[in-house]
């Protein structure tokens, strides 16, 4: 399902080159390369995955436009930023080159200091920050498929918390910590959305359907989540309560929705 949509990503945001954003009940709908807003607070610059003619480079720019600052540089593709809650760091997904898997590093908001968190043979993607500031989730291949894992933000070994025989990616920590959101690929079936205690287990699905639910967000509160689903012709976003209830359609077009992430007013 990874590679499907993806591609299919990939074609939406050069289509979509100069789109801009769509704002509903609190909820930022990114139809381009997702950027990660910083943690309740003050403003702070806006992360992004941008195309420099060759490649994805990750950059921040001021909410309000003007100049954008170059983070990375390098002949391979770096994406999918997220923000530490202090704000001081970007975690970030970089291609490995030679061997062209994805690996997670950070760097300092300002550029310089990037770190290699992990660094094996197979990818690793999307990362996101706990609340504290510790640990990171992703999603990575264990070879088969992938599964969320953890790793501490300074770098170490890693804590698989999913592991069986069906793809897990985009985990998403609840605000207090206490679960994280992710999309779950249904044996036989379809992507659902999931939650899982950080320590692994207690794993409770929130959605249930015959269409792909993928890419979850918390909302600020905790209670809800935001998160696209493909049933009908294109991609909208949804939200739900963590019950599995109140699920209510926030966009309705006919273009791609994708990559919501919940911010605080």
């Amino acid at each position: 399902m990874k590679t499907l949509r993806l591609n299919h990503l990939r074609a939406a945001l050069l289509a979509a080159a100069g789109a801009g954003l769509l704002a509903a009940m609190g909820l930022v709908v990114l139809y381009a390369q997702p950027a990660e807003a910083n943690f309740p607070g003050k403003p702070a610059k806006i992360a992004f995955s941008g195309y420099d003619g060759n490649d994805w480079e990750i950059y921040t720019i001021n909410p309000n436009g003007g100049s954008k600052k170059q983070l990375t540089d390098n002949s391979t593709d770096d994406r999918y930023p997220a923000y530490s809650p202090s704000g001081k760091k970007i975690a970030y997904q970089g291609e490995d080159a030679p061997n062209g898997d994805y690996e997670i590093y950070t760097i300092n908001v300002g550029g310089g200091g990037k770190k290699q968190l992990t660094d094996n043979s197979t990818g690793d993607f999307e990362p996101s920050y706990s609340p504290s500031g510790k640990k990171i989730a992703y999603s990575g291949s264990d070879g088969n498929d992938e599964e969320i894992y953890t790793i501490h933000a300074g770098g170490g070994s890693k804590q698989p918390l999913t592991d069986n025989s069906s793809s897990d990616e985009w985990p998403d920590y609840a605000p207090d910590g206490k679960r994280i959101a992710y999309t779950h690929s249904v044996t036989g079936g379809d992507d659902e959305i999931y939650t899982i205690k950080p320590d692994g287990g207690g794993s409770q699905p929130v959605t249930d359907n015959s269409s792909d639910d993928f890419h979850s967000s918390y909302s600020p509160s905790g209670k809800k989540i935001a998160y696209v689903n493909s049933a009908g012709t294109d991609w909208e976003i949804w939200t739900i309560q963590l019950g599995g209830g109140g699920r209510q359609q926030v966009t309705d077009n006919g273009a791609d929705d994708n990559a919501p992430y919940w911010g605080s007013q």
